[in-house]
């Protein structure tokens, strides 16, 4: 593969990872404001469980001292570019970048920790549908 195609590949985890990220991010505001608006598909079990399981895996990774999967893939893609390769955590590199904010891995474990565990009480303040419980109910009913 030529240096182009490398950096095309790590750009492309580039973009994977960062919609991992909107996803966990945006994610939790959407939940609380579709309990209170009303909105069906914030309660779609599927989706709650990948949102869910999304940040509890950021979140043990960070914990147990883990680099994501995702940020070595791109780092070893931009070497093999032949591009530099920043050190540390995805989002605390993009922070700093977007924002200039810099902290110690710590902060960064306590507001993985932390924001999962708003996710997982968000389950208590807007529960999930399951899809057997709406059969269930369409099947009732109908009779």
């Amino acid at each position: 593969m030529s240096p182009q195609q490398y950096k095309l590949l790590a750009d492309a985890v580039l973009l994977v990872h960062a919609a991992i990220v909107v996803f966990v991010v945006l994610g939790l505001p959407l939940i609380l404001a579709g309990g209170a608006l009303g909105w069906t598909w914030v309660r779609n079990s599927w989706w709650r469980a990948a949102h869910l399981a999304a940040i509890a895996y950021v979140a043990g990774q960070q914990l147990l001292g883990v680099a994501c999967p995702l940020t070595g893939l791109e780092l070893s893609l931009r070497l093999r570019a032949g591009q530099p390769a920043y050190s540390g955590d995805f989002v605390a590199y993009w922070l700093a970048r977007l924002m200039f904010y810099q902290a110690p891995a710590w902060v960064f474990s306590l507001l993985y920790a932390g924001f999962a565990i708003v996710v997982a009480l968000s389950w208590l303040y807007v529960p999930p549908v399951y899809p057997w419980a709406r059969r269930r109910a369409h099947g009732n009913r109908q009779r």
